[in-house]
């Protein structure tokens, strides 16, 4: 089912950007050897005692979001995000599918999460966290490619570029040009370019909210309690107008979102680390060193952990999109039609850039904040613990028979999850992926137990002087 565009606010005159973007330049520029130079610290072998300590040796000191009270429609949003009364069933809310005790993932363990009107109908994709959502950039190709408020064509942005090289990913290293890739955007695919959008769209997919149309949305928002609330804050005409009803209570639950600090709250250990003020033991900094490693773990390539040279802390993620051919997930309803694939961004959910085949199996890199609380993993949830993910690019290229399963010949079916006219996508250039079969892995066992150990202190609410704590308990499958 297709969900209408819902009304949105118009967008504040733009500016003209040549010095800004000449100046943007000259602050990237500074910014990465500023980035490389920490990362040079976090992965040359330590000697000195200062460092094996686990203490920073060069802290810094972080631009955190000031945490202040919620605005009236924040409030609004919130009383929304966590009422089931706008699902077609009557039982799910967004709080059902993003627990703010598991950092806004899933409260469980299953694969896909259950909607629908009778809660029963199995979901597309793994939920993504919404926390730490806050700077995610709208859906783009490349840098930005004009200085006017017309909306870029990106099926001709995408088209000029088919036959450039991609850019090599290295952790601590700018690639040598800017690279016209897909970034920014929110669910797998980055067709939602808001924080509103991405509320809405759940509305009226069928195994999510299953609303049969926003006028059904608009009528329940209407009896319900918020009625004086809506007229309150919008003027009393909206309770006549149901598109924009519901517009305003989508862009409720997006400021909900981007004002309350339990999305982007900053606490890890980590982000103590950083600032000087707890120290990593032993494994966790050995985790750290393995992490951002070109050679080894080379994660740090796309989940990028280095503070910015302003001072923002680091989202671990590049907001890119990659092909990583992870195996087929035969467990997903769609997926026992043999003929039928989840290409992200060229499909079958996002319909833009269907044309664009060079994007055909590229999905959004996701933050790895508070990734320990998660259960699920990929965009086909495939895998279901952190050690399943990093065998899985330890092992991809080097030992691919431990990785995809062989048909009835025999043969193996490498990235079985992308049509074979489409495998040139997969990434084989960035390490771990710069390997063949029969090297030696880029990673040892006790290098993916202490990248293991190093992203448990991804999770927030580390409190110094307590230890840790452990996977919140979920309900199974």
């Amino acid at each position: 089912m297709t969900s209408p565009s819902p009304p949105t606010r118009a967008p504040a005159p733009r500016q003209p950007l040549l010095l800004f973007k000449l100046l943007l330049g000259l602050a990237c520029a500074c910014s990465w050897l500023t980035s490389y130079a920490f990362l040079e610290q976090a992965t040359k072998p330590q000697g000195d005692a200062a460092d094996d300590s686990g203490i920073n040796p060069h802290p810094v000191s972080l631009k955190l979001p000031q945490a202040n009270p919620l605005s009236a429609v924040a409030l609004l949003g919130k009383s929304l995000f966590f009422d089931p009364m706008l699902s077609g069933s009557g039982g799910q809310s967004c709080a059902s599918c993003h627990s703010p005790a598991y950092g806004y993932n899933p409260p469980n363990a299953l694969t896909v999460q259950q909607g629908g009107k009778d809660l029963h109908q199995a979901g597309y994709r793994p939920p993504l966290s919404l926390a730490y959502l806050y700077r995610q950039p709208p859906f783009s190709i490349g840098p930005d490619p004009a200085d006017n408020d017309v909306a870029p064509d990106l099926n001709a942005i995408a088209a000029s570029v088919r036959g450039d090289p991609r850019a090599t990913k290295q952790a601590g290293m700018a690639p040598a040009a800017p690279a016209m890739v897909a970034q920014g955007g929110l669910f797998w695919d980055g067709r939602a370019d808001s924080l509103q959008r991405q509320a809405y769209l759940p509305l009226l997919n069928p195994v999510e909210m299953a609303n049969a149309s926003i006028d059904e949305v608009a009528n329940k928002l209407m009896r319900s309690r918020y009625r004086q609330r809506f007229a309150q804050l919008f003027g009393p005409g909206i309770l006549h107008d149901p598109q924009q009803l519901v517009s305003e209570a989508m862009f409720a639950i997006g400021r909900f979102q981007i004002e309350d600090a339990s999305f982007h709250p900053f606490t890890s250990k980590y982000d103590a680390w950083l600032q000087g003020q707890a120290r990593l033991t032993p494994a966790e900094l050995r985790g750290l060193r393995a992490f951002n490693d070109p050679k080894r773990g080379n994660c740090a390539g796309c989940h990028l952990s280095q503070p910015s040279r302003d001072g923002l802390p680091p989202l671990f993620t590049d907001t890119q999109y990659e092909a990583l051919g992870v195996p087929r997930n035969d467990t997903l309803m769609l997926n026992r039609d043999p003929h039928y694939y989840d290409l992200g961004i060229c499909g079958p959910f996002r319909k833009d850039l269907a044309r664009q085949t060079q994007y055909c199996g590229m999905f959004l890199t996701p933050t790895l904040r508070n990734v320990d609380k998660r259960a699920v993993f990929f965009h086909n949830g495939i895998y279901h613990s952190l050690t399943q993910v990093l065998d899985f690019y330890n092992l991809r290229n080097v030992a691919p028979q431990k990785i995809y399963p062989h048909d009835a010949h025999g043969k193996l079916e490498l990235y079985n999850d992308i049509p074979v006219a489409y495998q040139g996508n997969v990434d084989t250039t960035d390490a771990p992926f710069d390997r063949h079969a029969g090297d030696a892995p880029p990673l040892t066992t006790q290098d993916i137990r202490d990248i293991i150990a190093f992203l448990h202190t991804l999770d927030d609410g580390y409190q110094q002087g307590r230890r840790q704590p452990s996977h919140a308990t979920r309900s199974s499958e």
